[in-house]
């Protein structure tokens, strides 16, 4: 029995069939996405970020590496944070993230 694979190529912009379409990949924030796009949408999406580009800095070699993220000022020690909580009634678990209306409120009062 003979079997035939048809591959069709979609643009995930649009949803439109394109026989031109090609996978590109996008970072942000170390998280790595990949979008079909039909050169019209490839068009639209580096219209949107060239001036991002032309302001950015390449990089080169390897894969991109994620930023580790933190509080915008204010107190990062968990534990400091979690004691104050708990000594002003909030419900808070002993391990996990702090819920950030809980680090806003102390680091207002501190």
């Amino acid at each position: 029995m003979a079997q035939k694979t048809v591959v069709i190529y979609t643009d995930d912009l649009t949803g439109e069939e394109s026989a031109e379409a090609a996978t590109h990949q996008i970072v942000i924030d170390g998280v790595a996405y990949e979008v079909d796009l039909g050169p019209d949408s490839y068009d639209k999406l580096m219209e949107a970020v060239n001036p991002f580009l032309q302001a950015g800095r390449r990089v080169r070699g390897g894969r991109a590496k994620a930023t580790p993220t933190r509080q915008a000022g204010g107190n990062n020690d968990t534990a400091a944070i979690r004691a104050w909580a708990k000594e002003k009634g909030y419900d808070i678990n002993d391990r996990g993230r702090v819920a950030a209306e809980i680090r806003d409120a102390y680091n207002k009062a501190h």
